[in-house]
């Protein structure tokens, strides 16, 4: 399928600083999502606010701006570069927040720009916790008790209700923002102001996410791709876990602990809740699995990981250029 004609200028965002949740695997995607638009006879325009990154370098976009990741530099970027669309989904987090402030003011359609690579009502639906439980619970599929509250008396209502111990954390805001284990009434009321402000407002309220603690829980992600035609499969599932005596991260891809019967009913469910919110381009669906092997979801992102490179490795497909032709109307 040809791709589409109307997509002669894009804009990528970068991911900025090589921080925690923001590493360097997305100076990776970003200078092959470069590279890829550009084989594809695209003009592309680069923000990032980090030069220390191969895709600053001049020769990967046509223009490249070493900027504030911020709503107005972008909003001014715009407006003097006149791109048609707007790449968010490999910049991490920062890349998708901005996007979706920006989509939330109206600024682009005010300037006559596109999101590709998703739509913003599938990065609203699948991003803000409630509506995400929401939709998983429309379709059956299994969540941990969990709500969106707006004031500190609902939230302890809300943990008396269900028990402690229970999760406490911004309701969007990417990274873990304001999280934190809550074992009494005392300290939601601690904890409830620190997590509303890291919460996004731009995905409405500045809210909080209560959810209730799995004990001994396995993290697994399920690495899926999905075109604009309701297609969709998952590639490969890995489990984050931390190291207790020295407190490293160590992934597995497969996990060792999911055994191939549980891994075929959770791929099966992941490309349903996928398929659920209209899900376009590569992303992660995301489980919460208990030691009796019961499992929960947890949260989907819109946009690529840190860890796509290890899926690429794995499963011997190059996500970002799926990822672009996703983007550009070629599948």
């Amino acid at each position: 399928m040809p791709k589409n004609p109307n997509i002669k200028k894009v804009l990528v965002i970068g991911s900025g600083p090589i921080v925690i949740g923001q590493a360097a695997e997305f100076d990776y995607a970003g200078t092959q999502a470069c590279r890829s638009l550009k084989e594809e006879g695209m003009e592309v325009v680069l923000l990032n606010s980090n030069p220390a990154t191969i895709m600053t370098d001049k020769d990967i976009a046509d223009r490249v701006y070493i900027e504030p990741l911020t709503v107005e530099v972008v909003e001014q970027l715009i407006q003097k570069e006149k791109p048609d669309s707007v790449l968010p989904t490999l910049g991490g987090q920062a890349g998708l927040n901005l996007a979706m402030e920006l989509e939330e003011k109206g600024f682009l359609k005010e300037n006559n720009v596109r999101l590709i690579g998703t739509t913003a009502q599938t990065i609203k639906k699948a991003e803000d916790r409630q509506e995400f439980k929401d939709t998983m619970e429309k379709i059956g599929e299994p969540v941990a008790a969990s709500l969106v509250v707006h004031d500190v008396q609902a939230g302890i209502d809300f943990t008396n209700k269900i028990g402690y111990p229970v999760m406490l954390k911004a309701s969007m805001g990417g990274g873990g923002k304001g999280m934190r284990l809550i074992h009494s009434a005392e300290e939601v009321e601690e904890a409830y102001t620190t997590a509303k402000s890291e919460s996004l407002s731009s995905f409405g309220d500045d809210t909080v996410y209560l959810e209730k603690f799995v004990e001994e829980p396995h993290h697994i992600e399920f690495q899926i791709l999905g075109d604009k035609h309701g297609n969709v499969i998952h590639l490969c599932e890995r489990e984050c876990s931390v190291q207790r005596r020295n407190q490293k991260i160590v992934e597995e891809t497969p996990s060792v602990f999911v055994t191939p019967e549980l891994r075929k009913d959770m791929g099966e469910k992941a490309v349903a809740a996928a398929k659920a919110v209209n899900y376009i381009g590569a992303g992660t669906i995301e489980f919460l699995v208990d030691k009796h092997r019961n499992y929960y979801f947890l949260e989907m992102n819109t946009r690529l990981q840190v860890e796509h490179p290890i899926t690429e490795e794995v499963v011997g497909v190059d996500l970002v250029k799926e990822q672009i032709k996703v983007a550009d109307g070629q599948v």
